[in-house]
């Protein structure tokens, strides 16, 4: 399966939705993608990986050095794992468990809560 990225502004924040497999050849992608964000001045990301099937180590590798990244530049790095994966478990949600990583994560139900939206709507 191919990975996508899709790209979207949410206020302040760059919302990078993944779609497909994060592994050895795609998490390249990724990392590019975010680098541009940064590189255009935008240090407020958020990686929707609700849709991301299959995650190993280089994917993992890829949200690492992206956290390292936005926390030099004084930005945040936000990721949504849906709701159901502390239940069922996501894929990403587990693999980022089982290597003791996920605590080093904001993470995030959806796009409206990962970008304050739902706060916002709250308070008007």
């Amino acid at each position: 399966m191919t990975l996508t990225v899709d790209e979207a502004e949410h206020g302040a924040w760059t919302v990078l939705s993944i779609r497909g497999e994060l592994d050895l050849v795609s998490s390249p992608v990724v990392r590019r993608r975010v680098h541009d964000a940064v590189a255009d001045g935008r240090h407020e990301v958020v990686l929707d990986l609700s849709d991301v099937l299959f995650c190993d180590s280089s994917g993992v590798g890829v949200l690492i050095a992206s956290r390292r990244l936005l926390h030099s530049c004084r930005g945040r790095l936000r990721l949504i794992l849906p709701a159901r994966g502390a239940v069922e478990g996501s894929h990403v949600n587990r693999v980022l468990a089982a290597l003791g990583v996920r605590r080093l994560f904001a993470v995030y139900a959806d796009v409206a809560s990962a970008t304050g939206e739902e706060d916002e709507q709250l308070s008007a």
